[in-house]
């Protein structure tokens, strides 16, 4: 799988860009805060609908402009497809696929698929919770498209259930009218039944992917690990079934709590993933260096999967490399040279080591340029 085309309308500081792709290595290169980000960003927007950089699309539309255009043409052995994502903050997004006008957005899902390294990527180690049920749900949407809807489904059921909940909360705080709770169950029942899935769809991707990070950690630092992942949440289950009489079970013990505090305690929202290196978690142990190999090593165990099941994707290494000791460099860049398609921006061609050879472009003032 590769894009061989790229074009931005609009997009952060892009009024205009048409940018031809290959095969290979392609690197854009120009100082700091030029729009290098900026274009594998937008590559990274069409496969997962989302930023690695902000949460919300309205920091991606250009100042002044009412929306963006994202498009590419991304090629799968002898099949080409475009597709075309419209971003309109405050409305809903708009989707093409081979200019047919009649699809959601989610239904770009799978058509590109990405595997992005940033140096944010170091939060997936060291930061919260949530970065690590990032993760986890992109790459399982990544895998099963579907799971755009499941997620999507479970942020709706969970908001609605927290409404209800935090109304029941203010009134016991200001000593009104108790809030009718006769539904809650029944919000029980759909959060259990949504969350049962996802649940069984990160257990599964956890399974996979555990082995294939401590072979990727091996590689990057030899004799360093072994590292491991394990699902940390209170429920637990070999089958669908199970997690969701389990995940019944947790909210009804949990519902005088939540009433208490006015929010869903318990869920996929809620849970984590251990990330252990030899004996002791990874988090608060792990030094600068060590913390980074197992960043990466979530990304190349990531890549190593989606390729296994007949979806190479595209890699895409933004700024990863100026992060890097020379060893970690140039073992990543062994890696990762092979990929059918591989991405890379840098301040400087130095940063970019010999082994990734091959387009080279200019990136400044709003400007994509080949060298």
């Amino acid at each position: 799988m590769h894009v061989t085309h790229l074009s931005l309308a609009d997009f952060r500081s892009y009024t205009r860009a048409e940018v031809p792709l290959a095969p290979g290595v392609t690197a854009f290169l120009g100082p700091n805060g030029q729009g290098k980000t900026n274009l594998v960003e937008a590559v990274g927007y069409l496969a997962t609908l989302g930023s690695h950089r902000v949460s919300a699309d309205a920091p991606l539309v250009r100042q002044g402009a009412e929306r963006a255009v994202v498009r590419a043409v991304v090629r799968q052995d002898e099949r080409e497809q475009r597709i075309e994502l419209e971003l309109n903050p405050g409305r809903a997004n708009r989707a093409r696929i081979n200019r047919s006008s009649q699809v959601r957005p989610r239904d770009v899902l799978g058509i590109l698929r990405t595997v992005l390294f940033a140096p944010e990527d170091l939060t997936l180690v060291k930061g919260d919770p949530g970065e690590r049920r990032r993760f986890v749900d992109e790459l399982v949407t990544a895998r099963a498209p579907r799971m755009a809807g499941v997620r999507s489904d479970y942020e709706r059921v969970l908001k609605q259930r927290n409404s209800l909940l935090k109304s029941a909360a203010m009134a016991r705080r200001h000593g009104g009218r108790g809030v009718d709770l006769s539904t809650l169950d029944v919000w029980d029942q759909h959060l259990a039944r949504v969350g049962a899935e996802l649940l069984a769809q990160r257990l599964d991707l956890l399974a996979v992917l555990g082995p294939l990070a401590d072979k990727a950690y091996e590689r990057l630092a030899p004799g360093g690990g072994p590292v491991a992942l394990a699902y940390r949440g209170p429920v637990t289950g070999a089958s669908r079934e199970e997690l969701y009489a389990g995940l019944v079970a947790a909210l009804g013990e949990a519902r005088k709590q939540e009433i208490e505090r006015g929010v869903t305690l318990v869920g996929p929202h809620r849970d984590d993933v251990l990330l252990r290196l030899g004996e002791l978690p990874a988090k608060g142990y792990a030094s600068h260096g060590e913390s980074w190999s197992f960043a990466l090593a979530l990304r190349l165990a990531a890549y190593e999967l989606l390729k296994s099941e007949g979806h190479e994707p595209v890699l895409v290494l933004d700024d990863v490399f100026a992060e890097l000791d020379a060893r970690r460099r140039a073992r990543l860049a062994e890696l990762v040279a092979p990929a059918e398609q591989v991405l890379v921006t840098a301040a400087v061609p130095e940063d970019v080591p010999q082994v990734l050879s091959g387009a080279r472009f200019a990136v400044a003032d709003g400007e994509v340029a080949p060298l």
